[in-house]
């Protein structure tokens, strides 16, 4: 998937303001619309200026696509860094309201999925009377990453949000703001913590908006989570494959005994029950063996192997029928 500098499609520079960016759309429109422009190539510049118009016209949309800033290399595929949204506030559905078809993967790839659906209950809804408008502020929507460690045990962090918005300059700023939450324990990858009253405030006397904060897990060095369960890999040496041993293996809380038992392979999963994402029912956690050999480095390590090849009736191509 390529890059699309949708600043390039229409010949402006990053700094430009959110009304130069409706003149020049404008201007570019009228010229490239194929009612009128039937030149070779019009028609698929009219759909990239669409599409460059769609995501810098919208000062959350914009500003989330500048947040990528040099995380792209051109003429390259272009994939979004892990967590790139993190903290990135959003209200109303976002691009998952719009028409996904008209635009190019890369667009799809940024905003189709993340913000599908985004409009939750409680947003928007108004009250009038005769005398007095009353609405409910906008929900607000935010991608939050947490440690997979905060799921087993829960916590309270700090969390910092930001949100654009347009100065008086027509230059659309990130603004930040840090508040406390509470994660509860067994919440799974996927699921939302909903902040009553954190949305956009509301017009006269209706309620504010909530904010809905959606989960997701850092990179892990050693665990994989699926849903509720959660994977390793477990080194093992050759002897305690064949022979079984007794080995300590990591837990997200904690280290814990293991039994190898004889025989063992290469993608043998021992289960934990019960000891994945807490819940009810709780997950479990899955510790996938792989057999590690130990390296030939010394020439006693040589002599060993050595010996092992020839007082060792064993052909591990024996199933294929080769020797």
């Amino acid at each position: 998937m390529d890059y699309k500098d949708y600043y390039e499609t229409l010949g402006l520079k990053r700094t430009a303001t959110q009304d130069e960016i409706k003149s020049t759309y404008r201007k570019l429109a009228r010229k490239f619309h194929p009612d009128v422009n039937h030149e070779k190539g019009a028609e698929d510049k009219f759909k990239a200026l669409g599409e460059a118009y769609e995501v810098l016209k919208d000062p959350e949309k914009r500003a989330a696509y500048d947040q990528l800033g040099a995380n792209w290399q051109e003429g390259q595929n272009f994939r979004p860094p892990p967590e790139w949204d993190s903290g990135f506030e959003f209200s109303g559905a976002g691009a998952g309201a719009a028409d996904e078809g008209a635009f190019s993967d890369f667009f799809e790839n940024l905003f189709g999925q993340a913000r599908a659906g985004g409009a939750g209950a409680g947003s928007g809804g108004q009250q009038r009377s005769r005398q007095e408008f009353h609405a409910t502020g906008q929900d607000h929507h935010a991608k939050i990453t947490i440690d997979l460690k905060d799921a087993f045990e829960g916590a309270t962090r700090s969390i910092s949000l930001r949100s654009p918005e347009v100065d008086a300059s027509g230059h659309v700023q990130l603004k930040e703001r840090t508040i406390k939450v509470k994660i509860p324990k067994g919440i799974t990858q996927g699921q939302h913590i909903r902040l009553a009253g954190q949305g956009n405030p509301g017009v006269g006397r209706g309620q504010a908006g909530d904010l809905y904060l959606e989960i997701y897990f850092h990179e892990d060095p050693v665990f994989n989570v699926d849903g509720r369960d959660v994977y390793f890999d477990l080194p093992i040496a050759p002897w305690e494959a064949a022979l079984g041993a007794k080995v300590k293996a990591p837990t997200p809380t904690g280290v814990v005994g293991l039994t190898v038992p004889k025989g063992a392979h290469t993608g043998q999963k021992l289960r934990l029950k019960g000891r994945g994402i807490p819940g009810k029912p709780a997950g479990d956690l899955y510790a996938v063996l792989q057999i590690v050999l130990p390296p030939a480095k010394t020439d006693k390590d040589r002599a060993f192997y050595e010996q092992m090849e020839r007082e060792m009736d064993f052909n591990p191509r024996a199933k294929l029928g080769v020797k």
